[in-house]
């Protein structure tokens, strides 16, 4: 898709994405992606030479390589959503080996799954796309539900699978946050010394997150938190959910309660109520972007889905994010569309005319 198709396809009621400035965090104070950010960034790091040549193979692979940008498919929905839930709509994907088939032809930088997943079709498929191996998930069997994430396999299977990086979920506001901190810190570590990169999914889960009526597991404070709590144990890529609203640190602050820490100017000189703003806060608290920051695509809305990938895609590449990690949108539809929705998604990033903001 070119610039005017990508504009056509999001309509008037998003044309300020497009020629929205972020003032408040000027481009010119953040790390943004570029052909050489390993070398600018990384290679400053403590990251070891097999590390940095691991994120360098994720960055130089798939219709994205050299751009700075990434397209990464995650599918470990079957744990985290239950695999009928998440394949009853396309069941070819049972067959972990389609999985891999769409993420290749699908032009991803990388694929990010299960053990389990990729293990099938490791000797097979580990040398033509870098794998991202998921080593904890939050498991739907037991009950009733709860909502932990627990580790389903070791640093090293994922090492001997030949894997270029390792992933992993921290709940962080969750009771468990303290003990799956921990757990994630040490397996980056290992992960690390073996040469492999990391990256976090950095996801808020806390029932009291939604007040009044709105939700702010999606809020721009809380979760730029959750991400610069995640680069401090040293992911080098962090997914974050895009945020929808602000002010989390205030709605949890009302009456007798006293949580976190918050300051005004975290609202009125970092950010503003614009999507492409709430975004760059996110970024901001990579370590100004120093840890790549990839937006998730979300849940397959149906016809709604080009659209909304698109969208995601424009917001993170204005505000100086380094991509999309998008699942369900691709994988829960035929193959041959799921391969055009990650292509539209590409075409965000490589279009020269969608500039940071």
């Amino acid at each position: 898709m070119n610039y005017q198709q990508i504009k056509e396809l999001l309509g008037k009621e998003n044309e300020d994405l497009f020629s929205h400035v972020c003032q408040k965090v000027p481009r010119d104070t953040l790390h943004l992606p570029s052909p050489d950010f390993i070398d600018n960034i990384f290679s400053g790091s403590n990251r070891n030479q097999q590390t940095l040549r691991n994120l360098q193979q994720i960055f130089n692979h798939g219709r994205l390589a050299g751009s700075g940008y990434l397209s990464i498919l995650p599918v470990d929905q079957g744990i985290e959503h239950s695999a009928g839930a998440s394949f009853a709509k396309n069941p070819i994907y049972f067959d972990p080996e389609n999985i891999l088939r769409l993420a290749v032809e699908g032009g991803c930088n990388a694929v990010a799954s299960t053990f389990g997943v990729l293990a099938a079709v490791a000797r097979k498929y580990a040398h033509h796309i870098p794998f991202i191996v998921k080593l904890n998930h939050n498991e739907l069997l037991t009950y009733p539900n709860k909502f932990d994430q627990v580790f389903f396999g070791t640093v090293r299977d994922a090492w001997n699978m030949g894997a270029a990086a390792v992933g992993a979920t921290i709940y962080f506001g969750s009771p468990e946050s303290d003990r799956q901190i921990t757990e994630v810190a040490r397996a980056f570590d290992e992960a690390h010394s073996l040469g492999m990169a990391t990256v976090l999914w950095c996801y808020l889960r806390n029932n009291a997150f939604v007040k009044d009526g709105k939700d702010y597991h999606v809020a721009a404070d809380l979760t730029g938190q959750a991400n610069h709590l995640g680069v401090t144990i040293q992911a080098d890529i962090v997914k974050q959910k895009l945020p929808e609203l602000n002010g989390g640190y205030k709605a949890l602050n009302i009456g007798s309660s006293h949580y976190g820490k918050l300051d005004e100017k975290m609202y009125t000189d970092l950010s503003t109520d614009h999507p492409v703003d709430l975004c760059r806060y996110q970024v901001l608290n990579g370590y100004s972007g120093r840890a790549p920051l990839i937006n998730s695509g979300g849940a397959s809305d149906g016809d709604k889905d080009f659209k909304e990938a698109l969208r995601t895609a424009v917001i993170n590449k204005r505000a100086g994010g380094s991509g999309m990690i998008s699942g369900r949108k691709a994988f829960q539809r035929p193959l041959a569309e799921g391969i055009q929705l990650l292509n539209g998604i590409q075409d965000v990033y490589l279009e020269k005319l969608i500039t940071v903001a």
